[in-house]
């Protein structure tokens, strides 16, 4: 056995102190996102949790802007969703799940949203996070995003995405196989 995998969720120094300064700069930039936080704050947190540190950097290298939007007082916990006025560029193209995937004869997509998730340690929105990210901005306006589906619903094969459409957020329903140029998926990350 090699050491290659106990690295693998740890970033170089070079690539923490980037992904800081960027994180640093958006949250700069959007202070309506998080009133009443403190950057300094944030920073602390995220320079003693490595493996966080990295799946942020997971969020951020596949186009998703990650920035704070909330703080759990009871946990102490910073929360982070992904932040890209457009559903992230780098996972788009994705079925829901890897049953999903699974279950398509042909022309499969490279990915599924739940398992990129999983593998980037982060977890897909729900409705209700989705709908609390528009109260932000507006996110979605050309794409769409899977957001975690209820079991009932998947069972019977299907998932959920939304996007903000006519100034209105939107949940639609689809094959959970299915898998679109313009749809990825949001993801959200507690520090």
């Amino acid at each position: 056995m090699n050491n290659m995998n106990s690295n693998k969720k740890k970033l170089s120094p070079e690539q923490r102190d980037k992904l800081l300064g960027a994180l640093k700069a958006r949250f700069e930039k959007n202070m309506n996102r998080h009133k009443g936080l403190e950057w300094a704050k944030v920073q602390a947190k995220l320079e003693a949790n490595t493996e966080k540190l990295w799946s942020l950097n997971e969020m951020e290298r596949t186009g998703g802007e990650p920035d704070v939007v909330g703080h759990d007082k009871k946990t102490g916990e910073y929360i982070f969703y992904d932040c890209s006025a457009e559903s992230p560029q780098g996972r788009r193209s994705v079925c829901y799940d890897r049953e999903a995937l699974e279950s398509r004869k042909e022309h499969k997509p490279k990915h599924s949203a739940v398992d990129m998730a999983a593998a980037m340690g982060i977890e897909l929105l729900t409705e209700e996070q989705y709908r609390e990210l528009q109260e932000l901005g507006h996110f979605d306006t050309k794409t769409s995003s899977w957001v975690k589906t209820p079991s009932d619903i998947r069972t019977l094969g299907g998932a959920i995405f939304c996007d903000r459409r006519y100034d209105t957020v939107f949940v639609y329903h689809n094959g959970a196989d299915s898998y679109y140029a313009a749809r990825g998926f949001r993801g959200s990350l507690r520090v």
